[in-house]
């Protein structure tokens, strides 16, 4: 059964990799404009479904993942960021402060699709604007949702985390596990026997 990760993020790529699935990747295409009065946990299932759909086509018999990420706090939405004033902005909001991230993915094979959102709390360590000048001087926090990396030197500022630490990175990885044995997938995990 071939299998496509839509989605253009390394960090999903390697993630899904760890589940020792062979697959492919097709970068979606698809607007990213949240809707008005749309929450933002479904804005990015929302996102998740589009993604997975805009590359059906392609191969309508693999089975697709497609995922989207969004960071927020209190109520506000923090992209990718723009430039490094934007990274400063995000974590001088983000320190010494609890924020959310939510994952929307989607699986998607024939008629049979599952989409789910994961939430998982997220508390920052108090920051000083010169801690913040020197990360966003590393580059890091240039392609992620949130302006930085849980994965890397931004996890030095991370106090704790309620939730899956995957799901922060880009996928959580124990629900997609079982939601894709649902789907009939062989997995053997990197290291099973």
């Amino acid at each position: 059964m071939d299998i496509l990760l839509a989605s253009a993020s390394p960090r999903r790529k390697e993630l899904i990799s760890w589940l020792g699935l062979e697959f492919e990747v097709l970068v979606p295409v698809v607007d990213e404009t949240i809707q008005d009065g749309e929450a933002l946990s479904e804005y990015c299932s929302r996102l998740s479904r589009e993604k997975a759909g805009s590359v059906r086509h392609e191969r309508p018999d693999a089975v697709i993942i497609a995922a989207d990420t969004v960071v927020v706090i209190g109520g506000e939405l923090l992209e990718k960021p723009h430039d490094e004033q934007e990274a400063f902005d995000h974590l001088m909001l983000l320190q010494g402060a609890m924020h959310e991230v939510y994952t929307g993915y989607t699986i998607m094979h024939g008629a049979k699709s599952v989409t789910r959102v994961v939430r998982t709390n997220v508390y920052f360590r108090p920051m000083t604007p010169e801690e913040i000048v020197w990360y966003v001087s590393t580059g890091e926090p240039m392609d992620k949702a949130g302006s930085y990396g849980l994965q890397g030197i931004g996890s030095i500022f991370v106090d704790r985390i309620e939730g899956s630490y995957t799901n922060v990175i880009g996928l959580p990885l124990s629900d997609l596990y079982q939601d894709l044995k649902g789907f009939g997938l062989a997995l053997h995990p990197i290291g099973e026997v």
